[in-house]
């Protein structure tokens, strides 16, 4: 066992240590390394394995306790749209501004390589995140943001089949900058308004 150990953190070091080379040598010949290209196979490969790596064996074999519920479903979809959805979109498909801007861009949460992680691997990056990506860590430990991060993980499963009515619930609970929230303020006094002013004439 122990050898295979040191097996594998070698081979992962000698591909770390040649993707370091290929990408010195490339950024000697190019004009740098901007987070607008897309990553390389070789890239994309490397970041994979360092996922892997990154979760301990006990965490991809946890189970999640958090019952498959409508109730816990909505809750999670909630805290998407709150949370997740300005990286990774309402739907996961990673398609909004901050997600595809991310190196490597926020991946399409609803495609194979997703789909194929354990529960108890999502679990683990959302609480935990993924260091050299965009993923952050937002777990704190305590038991009621574990229970929400499971609920993540029921409707991240869901993702594959939400509805444009469970959408367009979920923009509403998108957060607003500050002149979309004008713009949301003004469209509501004028409608009440006029309401109110359609009102006065009968």
């Amino acid at each position: 066992m122990r050898k295979l150990s040191w097996f594998t953190a070698g081979v992962v070091t000698l591909a770390i240590v040649s993707c370091a080379s290929v990408i010195w040598f490339l950024k000697t010949q190019t004009a740098g390394f901007g987070a607008r290209q897309q990553p390389s196979v070789i890239e994309r490969w490397v970041a994979r394995r360092f996922r892997s790596l990154a979760v301990p064996e006990s965490a991809k074999e946890r189970r999640n306790p958090v019952p498959d519920s409508l109730e816990n479903l909505a809750k999670a979809r909630a805290h998407w749209a709150d949370h997740c959805a300005g990286c990774h979109a309402n739907k996961g498909s990673g398609d909004v501004e901050m997600g595809k801007h991310l190196y490597p861009p926020a991946p399409d949460m609803r495609q194979a390589p997703t789909r194929a992680l354990t529960d108890g691997e999502l679990f683990y990056i959302v609480q935990n995140g993924i260091r050299f990506t965009g993923m952050p860590a937002w777990g704190s430990g305590s038991t009621q943001d574990q229970d929400d991060s499971w609920k993540l993980v029921r409707f991240i499963r869901h993702l594959p089949k939400i509805t444009p009515e469970e959408e367009q619930e979920m923009k509403e609970l998108n957060p607003k900058s500050p002149d979309e929230f004008r713009e949301e303020q003004e469209e509501k006094e004028f409608l009440n308004g006029g309401a109110l002013h359609e009102a006065k004439k009968h």
